[in-house]
């Protein structure tokens, strides 16, 4: 029976608008099957097959008369079909398209597919990518999602699915440098109903940053042809070179002789020990992830952040630039002296080391202009010759020559190796001297990390190459310890007439060897420690020891040449100093750093003119301790974060060992030089709050970030395990405020007595269709705590959806927060547009203050005359900040939104517009700080000032920004609610803008009972510990109010008032029904003396508070189900209307003060 292919609700997957992406493997299989080959088993196995299906239109059903047979869900295997009939192609059907890997054509899934029906092409999309495949630099085809064509890859996983697999291309990053970036099919893909966009917005995710494919394809390009080192040139070579310096051949014996080899020996292996430890970290940082170029700075910068790599990219690259000068001037040094003993001075020995050394550097840095390869191959030549070197003088120690005995060499001798072993300090020095003299020779370790970028695999040739070079180092320098100390003595004359002609007193072991040199201590002219060039004399061709200073010399300055521009060009990519931003440009395939190597050249040559490095080098060597210290101190940090992501592929590293490296490495700083120690120190964190201070805008998952939020975690885990009390009491506000910026004065009195004490939660109800209010829900949540963050306000965003404004409010009010870091108040702006509102958002507005009292919540009202919410004035975000970009203009043109009236816009609790969707005009993170008059268009698009109104709106949503003029905060505590009252405005008062005020204090009382009353109250308050300026008894509140008011008041309600006695019973019962808040006139009657003390209250607080900074003032409470909202309302508006700033507050009942130690 012919049948159509159809694909059922669990095959027909979501997403209509991109392509999952097809393979990069081009030599893929296509397997074709017909009908009698069902049973048979397939080549791929179903989890590496794929189809390319599109759904049929309603042209390509008319065109296409064939069928397909259903898909067997089980192998995942559709048939050819044998023909039938096309009459009717259901919602969500599909054609599944044959697509031919060798023949590019037939590859479009817009070709037909075979004769009567669709043909299925099986492809063996996932196969495994072999190690070089994933460091190919892309196979040419570079895939991303197309939201334009209806193109489905559909992958066969036991059923059909456009799932993707797990990929390696899934992982990049969106510029990789070892791949393109693939993006997998998005949850909305997969999880919204068939017949909706799975996202609009044409990306995937979210990831509105992903670059096209062209970008990408260009992107990988670009490294096409770059030279990549592997670990033994790369790494090996270069430690080994930069470790072995002149130290080797010059100084070397001379701290045998003052140390003698035993703590030579100590001496070395110290330096190794602080130089393993880190080569350790090094290793553990540079196989958690791929590393880019930057070295040192790189690691560190992604370990511990931006503070401290800025900070250590900037001195070690500055570090490595002026160590060229140093190296350089070592190689000078030693050409003059080579002048000097042939007399061929040039001009004098300073300024023949300047003309060498400026020759030199220019050579050298032509060597590293000419690209990595030149200079590698440089480094492999220079690297032979100190191997033969080295090997010359070890072969030099066991060829016996006579000559040689006048100047302390006599070949392996047990006397001079028991002489030697123990240690002979002079002239001041010490063991710390020593080591300090010696432990620049063991640096170096980074040299091959350094150049990270140009390494093939970086995360096996680091650890391999850098600890290898430390154990070939070490061994050398060891082994060359120990053989000077064994065949040539202390001191010697150079006189071969000091033979002993007879029998002396002399025992040292030159005397045992027929010689005696006793005479000419200490100022003998040979031996360890009168001679610096032992390694020469011993040598068995001195010359070659010669080209191995050279050598050492020269391959330290080449790799400090290379390393320098390297790690400043990826401090300057990453823009931690936005001025030096010109020298992250690079040149060439392999993004030569050319402005770098000229501004290295030139820090160079400046210290080679100087000559006198004696002072540069031990903070050079600080520079380097520094670094190394930080390196190890990163380890210990990502593995106290206990981070998810720290999972470094080297294992031989421990967390406390790393800690100790980094400990040594500062206690070596001081050794060394305690003077450049500090300064190092100094410069260090200098930078560091430099850096920190600028925040810089990245975010590279550090294990600072990692470090800070497990903190919180188990601060606030065990902050759960303590019971609440009144001394620790802070109010934890949960502000109903929607869009942060909309509402600044609120938002900034808020924060005003919550910053730095307690929690604040800006909570926002977005409403309407789900689907909608979720995409803003997600899009919003980050924007505005960014939002928040700028602009310095310490709080949370917290964005809910809910079918309404009341679900949404309590939603927040049970879910907001963690432990015990929850809300305890409530606080919304007065809604001051009630009369001409709905009468539904009224009642919805006091079911919020009933369902905060339900809570046990505390509740602030906050009321300014002028209104709360200026979101009405459109774009005035995006006008601001192109205002600062321009400072000549002087006015910001703002479009004002006249068909609702400002008071009423600025009275809602929530979301600033009626309707419930976001507003679309705040497209930037800009600040609500408008400083100009602002201006709206008219209908010919001229600019016109605002309306008084509007005019007042935006000064007195600034005012709480503002230092408060020296007055009052009033407090009237009519009602004892637990203390909230009175703690709110003492909070104020503690802040540095409000430290000017004084708080008056008004209480209820009896008139012959005033000064009992008023002295209780003073006594109260000193318990508290809070100062006061006044204490005001008020004994006529219960006095009637005014006339003219009652009848204002009673104007005011009529529109709301049900007058059941003018109706019918049941007419008056389902009006009272339909509409609950409605007012009768037996509730009137019974809350008559209520309300008249809420009018003749707001008389008295004009007559008292009229000049108050801010009020606050009790809450009245209305009981739930007895009062009505529009009276509720009716009370809470004249009781704050014309006034000051007010805060009405009420607490939850619990005690918040005490007076108990």
């Amino acid at each position: 029976m012919e049948k159509k292919t159809k694909l059922s609700s669990a095959l027909a997957e979501p997403g209509r608008s991109s392509t999952s992406p097809p393979p990069s493997v081009k030599d893929e299989e296509g397997l074709q099957l017909d009908d009698d080959q069902a049973g048979q088993p397939l080549g791929p196995t179903p989890s590496q097959s794929r189809f390319q299906v599109d759904p049929v239109s309603e042209v390509a059903r008319e065109a296409a008369a064939g069928g397909q047979e259903p898909v067997p869900p089980a192998d995942a295997v559709t048939h050819r079909g044998r023909g039938g009939s096309g009459g009717e192609e259901a919602k969500g059907r599909f054609r599944v398209n044959f697509v031919d890997p060798a023949d590019p054509d037939e590859s479009s899934p817009e070709m037909p597919s075979g004769e009567g029906g669709g043909g299925v092409s099986f492809q063996n999309g996932d196969t495994v990518l072999s190690e070089g495949s994933l460091h190919s630099g892309g196979t040419g085809h570079h895939y991303h999602y197309d939201t334009h064509t209806n193109t489905y890859y559909l992958r066969t996983f036991g059923h059909n699915t456009i799932d993707a697999v797990p990929r390696i291309d899934h992982y990049r990053h969106t510029a990789a440098d070892l791949g393109e970036k693939l993006l997998r099919p998005s949850l909305a893909e997969l999880h919204d109903e068939f017949d909706k966009e799975p996202f609009e917005d044409g990306f995937a995710n979210g990831d509105e940053g992903t670059p096209t494919g062209d970008a990408v394809t260009n992107h990988v390009a670009d490294g096409k042809g770059a030279v990549k080192f592997g670990w033994i040139k790369g790494v090996l070579v270069r430690c080994m070179l930069n470790i072995w310096g002149v130290m080797l051949f010059i100084r070397l014996s001379w701290i045998v002789g003052h140390a003698g080899i035993g703590l030579s020996v100590l001496v070395i292996a110290m330096a190794t020990v602080v130089t393993t430890i880190t080569g350790l970290s090094t290793s553990a940082i540079a196989t958690n992830g791929f590393v880019r170029g930057g070295g040192a700075y790189y690691l560190i910068s992604r370990s511990l952040g931006p503070e401290f790599g800025g900070a250590i990219g900037l001195i070690f690259a500055f570090a490595n630039a002026v160590a060229v000068a140093m190296y350089v001037v070592g190689f000078a040094e030693t050409v003059v002296e080579l002048l000097q003993d042939n007399n061929a001075l040039m001009v004098d020995e300073m300024n023949d080391i300047r003309i060498i050394g400026a020759i030199t550097v220019v050579l050298l840095l032509g060597i590293s202009v000419a690209g990595m390869e030149w200079e590698a191959k440089a480094q492999i030549v220079l690297l032979v010759i100190l191997l033969l070197a080295i090997c010359d003088f070890f072969i030099g120690t066991v060829i016996p020559m006579e000559d040689k005995k006048s100047k302390g060499f006599f070949g392996y001798k047990a006397e001079i190796f028991s002489e030697n072993f123990g240690p002979d300090f002079r002239k001041g020095e010490t063991f710390f001297t020593v080591f300090a003299i010696f432990f620049p020779a063991a640096t170096g370790i980074l040299a091959g990390a350094n150049i990270s970028g140009d390494l093939a695999d970086p995360q096996l040739a680091i650890p391999k190459g850098t600890l290898l070079a430390i154990l070939i180092t070490t061994i050398v320098y060891t082994g060359v310890a120990v053989s000077v100390g064994s065949c040539v003595v202390r001191d010697a004359s150079g006189n071969v007439n000091d033979t002993i002609s007879a029998v002396t007193n002399c025992t040292s072991a030159a005397c045992k060897l027929d010689y005696d040199f006793s005479y000419c201590k200490p100022d003998c002219k040979y031996g360890l420690m009168n001679n610096f060039q032992v390694m020469s004399m011993v040598s068995g061709f001195a010359p070659l020891i010669t080209a191995g200073i050279f050598s050492a010399t020269l391959s330290s300055a080449l790799a400090s040449l290379v390393s320098a521009p390297k790690i400043f060009q990826a401090l300057c990519k990453d823009n931690i100093y936005p001025g030096l931003q010109m020298f992250a440009k690079g040149y060439g395939k392999n993004n030569e750093p050319l402005r770098g190597y000229l501004l290295t050249f030139l820090i160079a040559l400046g210290f080679i003119l100087i000559a006198e490095l004696n002072v540069i080098a031990p903070i050079i060597s600080n520079f380097f301790l520094a670094s190394y210290a930080l390196i190890n101190f990163s380890v210990f940090h990502a593995s106290l974060a206990k981070s998810p992501g720290w999972r470094p592929a080297f294992k031989y590293y421990n967390m406390w060992v790393s800690l100790l490296g980094a400990l040594l490495c500062c206690g070596v700083m001081f050794v060394i030089n305690w003077q450049a120690a500090l300064l190092t120190y100094v410069i260090v964190i200098g930078l560091y709050i430099y850096v920190t201070y600028k925040k810089p805008d990245v975010n590279w998952g550090s294990s600072t970030q990692a470090l800070t939020y497990l903190n919180a975690l188990q601060h606030t885990i065990r902050l759960a395990g303590v019971e609440d009390h009144v001394k620790n009491f802070r109010p934890q506000c949960l502000v109903l405020i929607g869009a942060p910026n909309s509402r600044p004065a609120l938002l900034h009195l808020v924060h005003a007595f919550t910053k730095n004490v307690g929690l604040m939660i800006c909570g926002h109800v977005h409403m309407g269709p789900r689907r909608q209010a979720m995409k803003e829900l997600l899009t919003d949540q980050a924007r505005y705590q960014r939002w928040l963050i700028k602009n310095k306000t310490k709080a949370f965003y917290s964005p809910v959806h809910a079918e309404d404004l009341r679900d949404g409010a309590q939603y927040l009010m049970q879910a907001a927060g963690l432990g015990r870091m929850r809300p305890n108040t409530l606080v919304l702006g007065f809604k001051n547009n009630w009369i001409q509102s709905d009468m539904k958002d009224v009642e919805t507005y006091i079911n919020l203050l009933h369902d905060a009292f339900d809570f046990q919540y505390g509740v602030v009202v906050i009321r300014l005359k002028e209104g709360l919410d200026i979101s009405h004035l459109q774009g005035q975000e995006e006008l601001l900040s192109s205002q600062e970009k321009s400072p000549g203009t002087k006015d910001v043109v703002v479009n004002v939104d006249y068909n609702k009236k400002a008071e009423e816009e600025s009275s809602k609790p929530f979301s600033s517009d009626t309707s419930p969707m976001m507003r679309k005009d705040e497209e930037d993170d800009g600040k609500i700080q408008p400083t100009q008059p602002l201006l709206k268009k008219d209908s010919k698009g001229q600019g016109v000032a605002l309306d008084t109104a509007d005019q007042r709106l935006l000064d007195a949503s600034l005012q709480f920004q503002k230092k408060q003029c020296k007055s009052t905060v009033d407090v009237w505590w009519l009602f004892d609610d637990g203390g909230l009252t009175l703690l709110i405005p003492y909070l104020l008062t503690t802040k540095k803008k409000w430290n000017g005020c004084k708080i008056r204090v008004f209480i209820g009382g009896k008139i012959n009972r005033i000064d009992h009353d008023r002295r209780a109250m003073a006594t109260l308050l000193s318990k508290f510990r809070i100062d006061f300026s006044d204490i005001m008894v008020l004994g006529d509140i219960n006095t009637k109010p005014k006339k003219e008011n009652v009848a204002a008041f009673e104007e005011m309600i009529e529109p709301f008032r049900l007058r059941e006695d003018e109706k019918e019973q049941d007419v008056a019962d389902k009006m009272k029904e339909e509409e609950p808040w409605r007012i009768t006139d037996n509730e009137l009657e019974l809350y008559k003396t209520k309300t008249h003390r809420q009018i003749r209250l707001n008389e008295l607080l004009k007559e008292h508070s009229s000049t108050a900074n801010v009020i606050v003032m009790s809450l009245p409470v209305a009981r739930k189900g007895a009062v009505s909202s529009a009276l509720y309302m009716a009370w809470l508006e004249v009781l704050s209307k014309d006034l000051p700033p007010i805060l009405l507050v009420r607490g939850n009942h619990q005690s918040v003060l005490t007076f108990y130690s």
